[in-house]
């Protein structure tokens, strides 16, 4: 299979689809979490206040099992939803280079958004969660789990909701009745998914998020938004 961009005949609202009772069109947008890099090996927290670091060889494999995936979407996966248009990354080494083997498969080039990169968890950047809370004793856990506490220099999980959310509102307003790729970090895409479904902060550490995973959100004008694909693992995914 190629990266033409022709989908099969879309099926409108199929079974299962949040309930809507109007023909609003809307903007559909394919989450990526990047592939894996050293830093996901070793379980450090890895925000957007350094470049660094690149993927492995694994992480890029996970990238290219990712562009399998993204490039079956409006072929014989997910039907209803237009084949991809745009191909949107975070200002991160390892989105951009994730991005950048998913355009390759898709026939898209990327552009960065500075809106979808990941927390920056200040402080703590680079550090293990046993580090931080071996020298931050009790704050880890509050981070995940309530919407305004910050690491030193560092960003709340609301901030990140409300830095995605404007990125979201964006796509939603540059148009609908397309499909738009966008590579992200597990945070951001916890939160985008939060946004969408309209849930408390708190709550959004609840999502999985596994490397190269894709989800897929749907956006509309009137807000009512759906949470079509949550959390799907790219590798395995390809077919020979």
């Amino acid at each position: 299979m190629t990266g033409d961009p022709t989908p099969r005949v879309r099926v409108h609202r199929p079974s299962g689809a949040a309930p809507r009772f109007d023909d609003a069109q809307p903007t559909t947008v394919v989450l990526v979490r990047h592939g894996e890099t050293s830093m996901t090996v070793s379980r450090g927290y890895s925000g957007s206040s350094e470049p660094g670091p690149s993927l492995t060889e694994h992480g890029r494999r996970q990238a290219a099992d990712a562009g399998e995936l993204v490039c079956r979407v409006g072929h014989d996966l997910w039907g209803d939803i237009p084949f991809p248009s745009e191909l949107i990354c975070s200002p991160m080494i390892r989105t951009q280079e994730t991005a950048g083997i998913i355009g390759d498969r898709i026939g898209l080039s990327p552009r960065i958004d500075e809106g979808f990169k990941e927390a920056d968890f200040g402080a703590w950047q680079g550090l293990t969660a046993e580090q931080i809370e071996s020298r931050w004793p009790g704050q880890l856990e509050p981070w995940h789990t309530e919407a305004t506490v910050r690491p030193e220099n560092g960003e709340s999980i609301a901030d990140v909701g409300v830095r995605v959310g404007a990125a979201l509102d964006g796509l939603l307003a540059a148009g609908t009745d397309r499909t738009v790729v966008v590579v992200s970090h597990a945070v951001a895409i916890r939160a985008a998914l939060g946004v969408t479904m309209g849930a408390q902060p708190g709550s959004w550490s609840q999502l999985r998020v596994a490397p190269a995973s894709v989800s897929i959100i749907r956006l509309f004008h009137d807000r009512r938004h759906e949470i079509a694909v949550v959390g799907v693992p790219s590798e395995g995914w390809s077919r020979n």
